[in-house]
């Protein structure tokens, strides 16, 4: 493969580091509310399922770069999922109250 354009390399840096960092509020949000009712299980299964497949692509074609990037993203849809299990049904009884 060819070296990239210095524009390229900004551009997909810029992309991969958006793309991670897409998620973080949506945690911060379920953290703090210890609520994930409003996330979709099934968006976030296809979502966790993509960033899969794209990682073992990454893997298989030596694209270090896409392969660290959608590592990266699984890792945080993979953790809003986590966490969709964990707190899909809202805060519960004492909890709701403080």
């Amino acid at each position: 493969m060819a070296d990239a354009h210095p524009v390229a390399v900004v551009v997909g840096t810029a992309a991969a580091l958006l793309s991670i960092a897409s998620f973080a509020p949506q945690i911060v949000k379920i953290l703090h509310d210890k609520d994930a009712s409003s996330v979709s299980l099934r968006t976030y299964v296809v979502t966790v399922a993509g960033f899969s497949c794209w990682l073992a692509y990454g893997l298989m074609i030596r694209a270090w770069p896409v392969a660290l990037s959608n590592l990266a993203c699984l890792a945080m849809s993979a953790a809003v999922l986590a966490l969709k299990w964990r707190y899909g049904r809202g805060r519960s009884g004492a909890d709701a109250k403080g």
